[in-house]
C-alpha cells in the first residue's frame, strides 16, 4: 500500500515536476544561462560541446548530452555538493558516497576511501566514467584510478555536462559508459560567498559549509578568479542505534528452497556476546554476565543462518550509518591574451579532506584462557577447573570501536596555451597532478600484546593482577597491563591503551599529461563546411605505497602460553609496501564532421560525426577505439540521432600491480554441508597479465519540440552496451566461484582463490582480477522539459527518467548476475533500480520569491540479481522509495540593501520517507546494514543559508 502511494504521489506531480528549460537544456547545452554577469559576454563560438572537439552546438551532437547548471543542481541536492545532486539524475546508479558502508580495507572497490564521492554512470562501474575538468582528464585522487570530485572548485563551477555513451575516441580510455564534464566559468568578475548550515530532525546529519570566489580583470589583457569552500558532515554514527527503523535487520537463511532467504529483525551472532562466550570447555555454551559471573546464555530463535539466531543473548556489531566528513577545496585562475589570437593561463586546485567511519567493534574468536585466569571470580575459577583452559568470543563493546579514516592531499596544476589561425583553432595543455591517500586503521588489537595481556596471573612478590609475560619475560613485556574481558565493560582503559593499535598506508598516485590539438574547416561543401579535429597525448602515471604493518609482520611468541603461533600476525588488517610502478600512454586521435544536406524537403539539416583514436599503453599493449554517428534535424519538430562506438578501459596500475593486502572477517564455506562460517582472512592482489576492456555501445534518439505546445522539449533515447573481455574481481568467498570449482572437478581458476588446508577444510580466500566477464546493458533515457508561465510568473518543468531493466554480468562457471533491477549484489556491485525518475518545479510566484520543488522516486526492486537464489514469499523485493526535497529563496537585495543577496531554507526529505528494509545475503550480520544504498537513511533535514553577490 505505501509502495502504491508513493507512485500514485509521484505520478499526480509529474506534470508539475521539472526543471527549466533554460537551466538544464540536454539539447542545447550552450544556452544554458550563465551563472555570472561577465559569462553572459561568452559566444557560442568559444564553447566547446563535451564529447566533441569539434561540435560547438550541444543540439548537433549526435551522442546524448545533458547540462545541469549549478543552479539547477543546488536545487537538487540543496544541502549537498554538485555530486549528490548529480546522484540524484537517473542517468547516475551506484556511485560511492559517505552512505556507501566503507570499509577499514584497502580493496579496489573502495581505492583506498569507501566514502569518497565516486560517480558511476548507469550502475557500469566508476572507473568506466571518465571525470573531466574543463575538458580534460583529472588526476585520479584514489589509488584504483577513480576520482573523488570534491576535488572540483564548486564555487567556480557554470554548468555540469554528462555525455550517456561512449566516447574513448574522443577522450581515451575509461570513457565507456560516458564523461562528466565540469565546465568552468573562465570569466568570472565581482565577488560571491554563501554561508549555510543543516542538521537531521534527529538531531544528527549536521552540516556546516562556508565558501567564496571573486575574479578581476588584470590590465587589459588579464583576468584573475580564485575561490575556495571548507565543507563538514557530522555522519550517523551508529547503524544499530541512531534509526528506529534500522533495527538489527539482516537477511538469513541459505538462499535454497529447503532453506530460503528471508529478511529478519534483532539479528544477533550465536556464539558471541558482549561480555564473552564460551565457546569450549567445561562451561561450553555459557556467557559471563556484566560482573564476570558465568550465566546461561538464552539462545535466541534458530534463523536458518549457522551465525545468527534471533533474539536472545548474542552480541551485534555496530557500524557508521554515514561517514563524517571535513574538507577544504581552493582553487585559481589567471589567464592572459598574449595577442588577439593567442591566449595562455595557468590554473591550480586543491583538496584537502578527511573521511572517517566505524566499522564496528572488535570481533574476538577462540581465545584461549587458563582456567585459573587471575581476573575470574573464584566461582567462575571453580566452574572452569575441569579443564586446564577454555576458549571464549567475545564483541568488545567495552572497547572503542574499530576506527577507518581517509586522509586526502590532493593537488592539480594546469598550464595551456590556446589560439586560432584564420578559421582553426589550436590548444596544448600540460597537467600535473598528485594525490596522498592516508588510509588509518585505529583501535586494532595487536595481537602479540593481546595475547601477553590475556594471560592475567597474581603477582607472588606483590600480590598484584599482572601479566604472565612480565614475570617470565620482562624485558618485553615490562610494561604489560593485563586486560580483563570477563563482562562487557569489565577492561581497563589503561589495559586497551596498551593492547590496540593502528595500521597506517600510504599512497601516493603521481600523473603528468600533456595534450594538443587543432581543428577547424578543410572545405566546404554544398551542406556546410567539412571540420576536422586532430589531437594528440601523452600521460604518465605512478604509484607507490609504504605501510607501518606490513602482512609479513608476525607475533613473537616468545614467553606467550597462549593465542600467539608462528604464523600470529601483528595485526588482524595489514597493509604491504610496494615500490614505485608507473605506466606510459601515447595517443592520436583524428574527429570529422560532414555535414550532408541542408534545407532539403525532408531535413533541415543531416550531419555526420565520426572520429578514431589509436592509444598505446606500455603496460597492456595498443588499442584503436572509434566512434561514429550522425544527426537527422527532420525539420524544427523532430530531430533523430545516433551513435555507435567502440572504446576500452585499459587496467590500472592498481589493477595490474596492488600489493597485496589482507583483511580478516567472516566468511562461509557453502561447499560444507552444513555450511560451515570461520573467520578468515582474505588476500587481495594485483593481476600483471591484465589487457584492456573493450566496449561496444550503440545508441538512437528522437528530440520532439512540437509548435503546438511552445516551450516544451520531449528526449527519448536507446542505448546498449556491450563490455567484453571486462575485468572482473574475482572473490574466492563467493559462494559461486566456490560452486565453479567444485562443478569444474577443481580444474578452474576459481579454485586457486580457496586456500585449503590437507583435510580440506577453508584457511583463506584471494582476491584477484581477471579479464574473464562481460558485461550486457540495455535502456531507454527519457525526458520532458516545459517553460512557461502562469500570468507574469515563469514556471518550468522537468522530468526525467530512465528504464535499465537488466545488467548482466556473465563469468564462465558460474551463473549470470543480472544486477539491473536487483539491490545488493556480489562482488562490490551496487543497486541498480531499473526505473529512475526525477522531477524539478520552479516557480517564482514574485520577484523576490523563488520556489524549488525535487522528487526523487526508484521502483521497487529484486534483493539479488543472483537467479538461483530463492527468498521466501514476499520476500523477494526491496519496496520503491520517493523523497521530496523543497527549497525556498528569499531575495533580500532591496530589503537589505545588498545588490545581489538572498536568504534560503530548505528541507530534505520533506516527508521524512524511511528507507525499506533490505540487507545482504552474506551469511553473516552486521547490524543495522538494512537499508539499499541507493537510499539515503537520514530522513528529514533543515537548511538555511545565505548568499551574496557583488
Amino acid at each position: 500500500m505505501r509502495s502504491h502511494l508513493s507512485f500514485c504521489r509521484l505520478l499526480a506531480s509529474a506534470s508539475l515536476l521539472g526543471l527549466a528549460g533554460t537551466a538544464m537544456a540536454q539539447e542545447d547545452a550552450p544556452t544554458a544561462p550563465a551563472q555570472d554577469n561577465a559569462a553572459k559576454d561568452v559566444s557560442s563560438a568559444d564553447i566547446v560541446v563535451t564529447g566533441s572537439r569539434i561540435i560547438r552546438n550541444g543540439s548537433a551532437s549526435p551522442t546524448p548530452l545533458t547540462t545541469v547548471s549549478t543552479e539547477a543542481l543546488s536545487a537538487a541536492a540543496p544541502a549537498g555538493t554538485i555530486s549528490d545532486a548529480l546522484n540524484n539524475l537517473p542517468v547516475f546508479s551506484g556511485s560511492r558516497n559517505q552512505f556507501s558502508n566503507p570499509g577499514s580495507n584497502a580493496t579496489g572497490v573502495q581505492g583506498g576511501n569507501g566514502a569518497a564521492n565516486v560517480l558511476n554512470l548507469r550502475n557500469l562501474g566508476s572507473y568506466r566514467t571518465l571525470v573531466l575538468f574543463d575538458g580534460h582528464r583529472i588526476p585520479p585522487t584514489l589509488y584504483n584510478s577513480t576520482v573523488d570530485v570534491d576535488l572540483i572548485p564548486q564555487e567556480l563551477i557554470s554548468r555540469v555536462d554528462v555525455v550517456t555513451g561512449g566516447v574513448s575516441a574522443v577522450y581515451g580510455s575509461d570513457a565507456v559508459s560516458g564523461v562528466v564534464n565540469y565546465v568552468l566559468n573562465r570569466n568570472f568578475d565581482g565577488f560571491r560567498a554563501h554561508a549555510e548550515a543543516g542538521i537531521s530532525q534527529r538531531g544528527d546529519a549536521a552540516t556546516r559549509d562556508i565558501g567564496g570566489a571573486f575574479g578581476f580583470k588584470v590590465g587589459e589583457r588579464g583576468h584573475f578568479e580564485a575561490s575556495v569552500q571548507h565543507r563538514e558532515y557530522d555522519g550517523i554514527l551508529n547503524r544499530a542505534y541512531d534509526r528506529s527503523w534500522d533495527n538489527l535487520a539482516a537477511m538469513q537463511g541459505a538462499g535454497t528452497a529447503a532453506n530460503p532467504y528471508y529478511l529478519a529483525t534483532d539479528v544477533r551472532l550465536a556464539t558471541y556476546t558482549f561480555g564473552g562466550y564460551i565457546s569450549n570447555g567445561a562451561q561450553r555454551g555459557k556467557r559471563f554476565d556484566e560482573s564476570g559471573n558465568i550465566v546461561p546464555f538464552v539462545a535466541g530463535t534458530a534463523s536458518g543462518s549457522s551465525c545468527c539466531q534471533i533474539g536472545g543473548d548474542g552480541a551485534y556489531q555496530n557500524s557508521s550509518m554515514s561517514s563524517p566528513s571535513r574538507g577544504t577545496q581552493a582553487f585559481a585562475r589567471f589567464d592572459y591574451d598574449l595577442t588577439d589570437d593567442i591566449h595562455v593561463y595557468v590554473q591550480g586546485a586543491a583538496n584537502i579532506k578527511r573521511n572517517s567511519s566505524y566499522t564496528g567493534w572488535n570481533q574476538l574468536t577462540g581465545l584461549t584462557f587458563s582456567s585459573s585466569n587471575a581476573f575470574l571470580s573464584p566461582a567462575a575459577q571453580a566452574a572452569l577447573a575441569g579443564a586446564g583452559t577454555f576458549t571464549m568470543n567475545e564483541i568488545l563493546s567495552g572497547a572503542p570501536r574499530i576506527e577507518a579514516s581517509s586522509k586526502t592531499n590532493q593537488y592539480y596544476g594546469n598550464v595551456g596555451i590556446e589560439g586560432s589561425l584564420a578559421d582553426f583553432k589550436w590548444n596544448a595543455t600540460y597537467t600535473h597532478g598528485y594525490s596522498r591517500l592516508q588510509t588509518t586503521v585505529d583501535n586494532m588489537p595487536n595481537n602479540q600484546k593481546l595475547a601477553a595481556a590475556l594471560d592475567a596471573v597474581v603477582s607472588p612478590t606483590t600480590g598484584q593482577i599482572v601479566c604472565q609475560a612480565s614475570l617470565t619475560n620482562p624485558s618485553a613485556y615490562g610494561d604489560c597491563v593485563p586486560l580483563n574481558l570477563f563482562g562487557a565493560n569489565s577492561a581497563s582503559s589503561a589495559a586497551l591503551d596498551y593492547v590496540l593499535g593502528k595500521a597506517v598506508f600510504i599512497t601516493h598516485t603521481i600523473q603528468d599529461s600533456a595534450d594538443v590539438s587543432i581543428s577547424g574547416p578543410v572545405f566546404d561543401t554544398w551542406a556546410g563546411p567539412v571540420n576536422v579535429a586532430l589531437s594528440g597525448e601523452w600521460r604518465k602515471q605512478r604509484f607507490n605505497a609504504a605501510s607501518s604493518v606490513l602482512p609479513t609482520d608476525l607475533a613473537d611468541c616468545t614467553g606467550l602460553r597462549y593465542n600467539c603461533t608462528s604464523a600470529t600476525v601483528l595485526y588482524p588488517t595489514t597493509f604491504p609496501n610496494s615500490d614505485t610502478v608507473s605506466q606510459s600512454v601515447k595517443e592520436a586521435a583524428i574527429e570529422v564532421e560532414i555535414p550532408l544536406l541542408k534545407d532539403v524537403a525532408f531535413a533541415k539539416s543531416l550531419t555526420l560525426n565520426g572520429a578514431a583514436r589509436y592509444t598505446d599503453y606500455s603496460t597492456s599493449g595498443h588499442y584503436t577505439t572509434w566512434k561514429v554517428g550522425g544527426v537527422w534535424e527532420v525539420n524544427d519538430q523532430i530531430k533523430l540521432r545516433g551513435t555507435a562506438s567502440r572504446d576500452i578501459r585499459a587496467p590500472t596500475l592498481y589493477d595490474l600491480y596492488q600489493p597485496v593486502t589482507t583483511v580478516y572477517g567472516n566468511y562461509t564455506d557453502t561447499t560444507k554441508t552444513p555450511n560451515v562460517t570461520a573467520y578468515l582472512p582474505s588476500i587481495n592482489m594485483g593481476n600483471p597479465n591484465l589487457t584492456a576492456e573493450v566496449g561496444k555501445t550503440y545508441t538512437a534518439g528522437i528530440v520532439l519540440k512540437p509548435d503546438f505546445v511552445p516551450g516544451l522539449t520531449l528526449t527519448a533515447d536507446y542505448y546498449h552496451t556491450v563490455v567484453s573481455n571486462a575485468i572482473s574481481v574475482i572473490q574466492g568467498f563467493n559462494a559461486a566461484v566456490q560452486k565453479g570449482c567444485v562443478d569444474s572437478g577443481g580444474s578452474s581458476i576459481y579454485c586457486s582463490l580457496i586456500q585449503r588446508d590437507a583435510a580440506g577444510n577453508a584457511t583463506a580466500y584471494y582476491i584477484q582480477p581477471y579479464n574473464i566477464a562481460k558485461v550486457k546493458t540495455w535502456g531507454i533515457d527519457g525526458e520532458a522539459d516545459y517553460a512557461t508561465h502562469i500570468g507574469d510568473h515563469p514556471l518550468n518543468l522537468r522530468l526525467m527518467v530512465n528504464y535499465q531493466p537488466h545488467i548482466y554480468y556473465e563469468q564462465p562457471g558460474i551463473p549470470t548476475i543480472d544486477q539491473g533491477g536487483a539491490g545488493w549484489g556480489l562482488n562490490g556491485l551496487m543497486p541498480s533500480p531499473s526505473v529512475t525518475l526525477a522531477g524539478f518545479i520552479n516557480f517564482k510566484p514574485s520577484d523576490t520569491v523563488s520556489i524549488d520543488l525535487f522528487e526523487r522516486y526508484r521502483n521497487k526492486f529484486r534483493r539479488s540479481g543472483v537467479a538461483s537464489h530463492v527468498f521466501a514469499d514476499g520476500q523477494e523485493y526491496v519496496k520503491d522509495f520517493a523523497t521530496t526535497n523543497l527549497t525556498v529563496t528569499l531575495n533580500t537585495g532591496a530589503g537589505w540593501k545588498m545588490a545581489d543577496s538572498a536568504l534560503y531554507f530548505s528541507v530534505t526529505n520533506l516527508f521524512d520517507a524511511k528507507p525499506p528494509l533490505s540487507g545482504y545475503y552474506s551469511g553473516t550480520t552486521s547490524a543495522g546494514a538494512s537499508y539499499e544504498f541507493s537510499d539515503d537513511p537520514t530522513g528529514r533535514a533543515f537548511m538555511i543559508g545565505f548568499r551574496i553577490k557583488g
